[in-house]
């Protein structure tokens, strides 16, 4: 353990001498915890500058939305509930991880939720809304999008790439061990899948199967040639940690064989720092359109009582996101949130 110590203080030694920023990243800092008992985060950036934020409540029994022209606004902008759960049948227990994106002129909210009497019967949903503002007008259930599997689905993120729209989520990936791994789609329509789904990634390393064997939580940023994935792993307790998962941008997305996962975690517990499971992020833009920003939760303690998915603390946090001169994303995983964006890592 000590030698292991050693070396992730060495590497991280070794990436502030010797690696840079493609540039030198403005004075930024977040007022953090940006919300308080706000599990899941995702943070969308819609073309006007608004920034919208909608994440996991410790209810779990309802949808809402903030609405901010700044970052650190979501603080004290108000939550408007645009949706709560069934009071039987499907979608009507366990609300997770909602997701907003905007997709052909609409929004849908991705989320993932069980039935009020099958309460582990998780599965994926979508809502939509025509109006501009997602906090107004009328929102419509589009139903289940329906994997494959269909065994145990949720964490739905997605993205559009080379002119094609992909969906990656988290479902049941073995047939001999109880987990969850990712699996990646093509979509042909916001709401379907396309007929081949496959796994790019599932809990092999010692890291990802404390507590349960988990890959979940994926989020998506394609820069410097590459598609890059982080995802969350382990349990949702102290031992929850992000993962990174990349794949060529000119490569197969759909081939398992594309994707290439580090063997580490890039984010986790910093007992020094009072961050504890850090986990299920998004990513968004500062206010300058140009900076890459974390959005994530974590606790600021480590012992929980009972089961950890029903502690309600697990605070929303942003930091910013630097670049090696390389292309690989930089997470800073010794600092804290402020201290990696006045931190220098470009070559003199």
């Amino acid at each position: 353990m000590m030698k292991l110590k050693f070396f992730k203080y060495a590497l991280f030694l070794f990436l502030i001498v010797s690696t840079g920023c493609t540039q030198e990243t403005k004075e930024i800092q977040f007022d953090n915890p940006l919300a308080s008992q706000r599990a899941d985060p995702f943070v969308a950036k819609a073309e006007d500058g608004t920034y919208y934020f909608i994440a996991t409540v410790p209810e779990y029994d309802r949808i809402e939305i903030r609405k901010s022209k700044t970052i650190n606004g979501i603080k004290d902008a108000e939550p408007v509930v645009i949706w709560r759960k069934h009071d039987k049948g499907p979608m009507g227990n366990h609300i997770w991880a909602p997701e907003l994106h905007r997709i052909d002129g609409k929004w849908y909210v991705y989320f993932a939720a069980g039935s009020a009497e099958e309460k582990w019967k998780i599965r994926m949903y979508a809502l939509s809304n025509d109006s501009e503002d997602p906090t107004t007008g009328e929102w419509k259930e589009e139903g289940q999008i329906v994997a494959k599997r269909d065994d145990f689905s949720l964490d739905a993120t997605t993205f559009e790439h080379n002119g094609q729209r992909y969906m990656i989520w988290t479902d049941r990936a073995s047939d001999t061990i109880v987990n969850t791994g990712l699996y990646i789609a093509e979509m042909t329509s916001p709401t379907t899948l396309a007929e081949k789904q496959v796994v790019i990634s599932e809990p092999t390393h010692e890291w990802e199967i404390q507590g349960h064997r988990v890959n979940e939580g994926p989020a998506v940023l394609v820069r410097n040639g590459k598609v890059f994935v982080t995802f969350s792993a382990s349990a949702t307790d102290a031992n929850y940690a992000i993962g990174l998962l990349w794949a060529e941008e000119d490569a197969d997305l759909i081939n398992p064989k594309a994707w290439h996962k580090l063997p580490e975690p890039v984010f986790y517990s910093n007992p020094e720092l009072d961050r504890f499971g850090p986990g299920h992020n998004s990513f968004t833009k500062a206010g300058d359109g140009e900076t890459d920003v974390m959005i994530y939760h974590a606790r600021n303690y480590k012992e929980i009582d009972g089961e950890p998915l029903y502690d309600p603390n697990r605070n929303t946090r942003a930091r910013v996101l630097r670049w090696t001169e390389d292309g690989m994303p930089f997470f800073g995983q010794e600092l804290s949130d402020n201290e990696i964006t006045s931190m220098n890592l470009k070559k003199e």
